[in-house]
């Protein structure tokens, strides 16, 4: 199964696809999507959209809800803290791969959150869904300043 974050995704996705030997599910959008990634996770399941040496928090985002993480990774930059981006078309393929890559994508980290849904999502234009769900840039950006606080005060406290 692939969920491609844009064009770019969505283009490596079906040529995967095609010459992939056995059957393939893309899971695909029906809104406009932004183009946020060169294309390159498809292939090994993940991988890194923005990077930064030593995160400070890491946002994955799977389909559409890749740009979000994108563009509340810009507010939270803007803010002092630094933010990796992970774009995860695949959680099978990913899991294929070696701990040196997964490494790579996910550096070792204290602690995690979830902003998104467990269910089949819902039917209005794609930008009310994701706000009606809480999967925009505000939500992001809120609950990742509060899992930094608080990692950052539990790592305090355990000194």
């Amino acid at each position: 199964m692939i969920r491609p974050a844009d064009g770019n995704e969505t283009v490596a996705a079906w040529r995967d696809a095609v010459l992939h030997d056995g059957p393939t599910a893309l899971v695909l959008s029906r809104q406009g999507i932004e183009v946020v990634t060169d294309g390159t996770a498809v292939e090994r399941g993940a991988g890194v959209v923005r990077p930064v040496d030593r995160p400070d928090v890491v946002l994955v985002g799977t389909g559409s809800e890749v740009a979000v993480c994108v563009h509340a990774a810009e507010e939270l930059t803007s803010s002092g803290l630094a933010v990796q981006v992970v774009s995860m078309p695949s959680w099978d393929r990913f899991d294929e791969q070696d701990e040196g890559y997964r490494s790579t994508i996910f550096p070792p980290q204290d602690a995690d959150d979830m902003v998104g849904i467990d269910r089949f999502g819902e039917s209005a234009p794609g930008p009310t869904v994701l706000d009606k769900l809480g999967i925009n840039v505000d939500h992001v950006v809120a609950r990742a300043r509060d899992l930094v606080t608080n990692t950052s005060q539990h790592d305090r406290s355990n000194r």
